[in-house]
């Protein structure tokens, strides 16, 4: 079902009474129960998009449409209550826990000087839980770690119990494990909860696992959107990062380098070594043709290139360097 949807949005800016578009005529939809990665270059309206999608900036053009009711129809009260927003910028309230952090989220259904009843409370447990900071919930905000700060504002937008959900970079400054773990919570929350959860994010790698529908955004092309694998194998990705310093190799999911390629090998052998090898080799400058005069057999145990056995890429690589068969 579609929760969120824009008919001919164009968002920007008015700057001294010009206007200045970055993606006109957008036509988007958003289903509850997904997680939606936003992706693009820098500079391609990731954050600009969000903001105009939550109400925070005002469309040059068109309409944001929730349950069929458009966005500026809506007080700031009913918005509250059909979007949060998870901006990029360090929250920092002194002497405030993670259970006071979340209980802020509630702020839309309850008045500040309403006592909080038995089930608001356990409600606010709840959402803590969900994000497995339950034994974090008495600590204060600067005693966690940047992860566990991430997770109790998303604790926090879960709190404010909105059918959609706006997160902007929410794992930017964190470190390789803590940006998984943020990713599958988000993934799993979307599809537990049934909310529609949109986020900008530039872990391309993560977000090809973890998201239900991609929205790629990039100043040539608007807006392309669907399942991760169809904007791979239709080439949207190459078009959205087009460079001639790297390109997206769709084999593997990631951005490869174009390096300068001034020798040949063929390479034939060993699956599970073959990426990692063809990566090395790609290094040094060796691209990989059938019918190369050398030839590398890649084995369980090693590399073997003309009769001889290597047993680390270190060293096949300085004997391709020190090979007398290469024309260069």
């Amino acid at each position: 079902m579609n929760i969120l949807t824009t008919q001919h949005l164009s968002i920007g800016y008015f700057k001294s009474g010009k206007t200045d578009i970055i993606q006109p005529d957008l036509q988007l939809k958003l289903r509850a129960g997904e997680l939606v990665c936003l992706i693009g270059p820098n500079g391609s309206g990731k954050s600009t998009l969000l903001r105009t999608l939550a109400g925070l900036q005002k469309p040059i053009s068109g309409k944001t449409l929730i349950d069929g009711t458009e966005m500026t129809k809506l007080s700031q009260h009913e918005k509250a209550l059909l979007i949060a927003l998870v901006l990029t910028e360090r929250v920092d309230i002194e002497n405030a826990t993670v259970y006071n952090l979340v209980l802020l989220g509630r702020h839309p259904h309850t008045s500040w000087w309403g006592n909080m009843s038995e089930d608001e409370d356990a409600f606010i447990h709840e959402v803590i839980e969900m994000v497995h900071l339950g034994h974090k919930s008495n600590c204060y905000l600067n005693e966690l770690s940047d992860g566990e700060r991430q997770r109790a504002m998303i604790a926090k937008a879960l709190a404010q119990d909105t059918p959609i959900i706006l997160l902007d970079e929410p794992t930017a400054h964190l470190d390789l494990p803590n940006r998984v773990e943020i990713m599958l919570l988000l993934h799993r929350l979307a599809h537990k909860t049934q909310k529609a959860i949109l986020l900008s994010t530039h872990e391309l790698d993560l977000a090809l696992q973890a998201a239900d529908r991609i929205w790629l955004i990039s100043n040539e092309h608007g807006v392309e959107y669907g399942v991760p694998e169809d904007l791979v194998f239709d080439g949207s990705f190459n078009r959205a990062f087009e460079s001639k310093a790297y390109f997206f190799n769709a084999a593997n999911g990631n951005f490869s380098l174009n390096y300068p390629m001034t020798k040949s090998v063929s390479v034939s052998g060993d699956k599970t070594r073959m990426y990692w090898t063809l990566r090395a080799l790609a290094r040094g400058g060796y691209v990989v043709i059938d019918n190369a005069q050398v030839k590398i057999l890649v084995t369980e145990t090693g590399w073997l290139i003309e009769e001889q056995m290597i047993s680390s890429v270190e060293s096949l690589l300085e004997e391709l360097t020190h090979n007398k068969y290469f024309n260069i």
